[in-house]
């Protein structure tokens, strides 16, 4: 810097650094202009802004701000060239075609969803929706159920005891007996929850799995109003041109038993339909009088009809899946066809 002029050197210098500055080509050659006109070491406004001392004391804080302003506007340019070189290079790597991407949202499960169904179409049927606990008594999982201790069902093979007469409920009826005490007729609940026994894990059975149980009580309640509420249900949740079968079945706590079967009509894609077989969606029938007595009613003035189905064998039957199991592996890709 000449001790005559140093603005005019300055100026000089800075008009030479953004013309470096404009005919850099790429960001190699961008960084080496800038470590040659601001490099801490060897930069050249960095050695003018240190030889300040040589300049006389009445100049200094001229020159001083006259550097540092040159600074700044050389350091701008650097960045919008930077800038420049960085966007041409990134835009030649995208597809502008391509959609965009979306955030991805999480979803109710499939077995969640069926839940959710079953128990809308019910309560617009007039039931309320009941709970009980997973870790229960034998009396309300078996004895009040008219299940003695010596039915196979009550097995250590087959029950998952904890400590004395407690274990995780093999059922949701329990929730049926809990409700009668402590409620009056007329009853109409469901009850859906996770109950437990000693299954395999294969492609129809797990060790836990969900199971919704449904109750009504009241004067007057005949076989009739049992079928027709069910087949009811049936034709709302797969449609009104579904089939239902009661075919005759023994249970503990209900009698007359029956399960319950469907035949649907399934639509093709291409628009042609063809009929399924009879498929079992549930064990049901009208409450044992033994059930209605445990519970303190009078089986003489109250009747009733239960229900217990498995929304996991459910939402299969809907959705045409095979395998259980695929309900419970966490595989998104499976998991997101059902994302709602």
């Amino acid at each position: 810097m000449s001790e005559s002029n140093p603005i005019a050197d300055l100026q000089a210098l800075e008009k030479e650094a953004l013309a470096a500055v404009k005919s850099a080509q790429d960001r190699e050659s961008l960084e080496e202009v800038r470590v040659m006109y601001l490099g801490r070491s060897e930069g050249r406004l960095s050695a003018i802004l240190r030889g300040l001392s040589q300049v006389p004391v009445e100049r200094r804080p001229e020159v001083g701000k006259s550097a540092n302003a040159v600074k700044e506007r050389v350091s701008t340019a650097l960045e919008a060239r930077q800038s420049e070189l960085v966007a041409p290079s990134a835009e030649s790597e995208l597809d502008l075609t391509m959609p965009g991407r979306s955030r991805w949202r999480g979803g109710l499960h499939p077995i969640t969803q069926a839940v959710d169904e079953i128990w809308h179409i019910f309560r617009d049927l007039g039931f309320a929706r009941a709970r009980g606990p997973e870790a229960d008594t034998v009396w309300y999982n078996f004895e009040a159920l008219n299940t003695p201790l010596d039915h196979p069902a009550a097995d250590e093979q087959d029950t998952l005891y904890l400590v004395d007469s407690v274990l995780l409920r093999s059922h949701t009826s329990p929730v049926q007996m809990r409700t009668m005490e402590a409620n009056e007729p007329p009853i109409r609940i469901i009850a859906p929850g996770w109950v437990y026994r000693r299954d395999t894990y294969d492609a129809t059975h797990t060790p836990a799995f969900m199971q919704i149980e449904g109750l009504v009580i009241d004067e007057g309640i005949t076989f009739v109003d049992f079928k027709a509420t069910l087949a009811e249900f049936a034709r709302r949740y797969w449609g009104p041109d579904t089939q239902v079968r009661f075919r005759p079945s023994y249970f503990p706590f209900t009698e007359p038993s029956a399960e319950v079967d469907v035949k649907r009509i399934i639509t093709r894609p291409d628009g042609t339909q063809y009929e399924t077989e009879w498929l079992e969606i549930m064990g049901s029938g009208m409450v044992d009088p033994n059930v209605i007595a445990n519970a303190g009613y009078d089986p003489e003035r109250y009747t009733g009809w239960a229900f217990g189905m498995g929304p996991g064998r459910i939402a299969m039957l809907k959705h045409g899946v095979q395998d259980l199991r695929t309900f419970f592996e966490n595989d998104i890709r499976f998991l997101e066809q059902f994302a709602r």
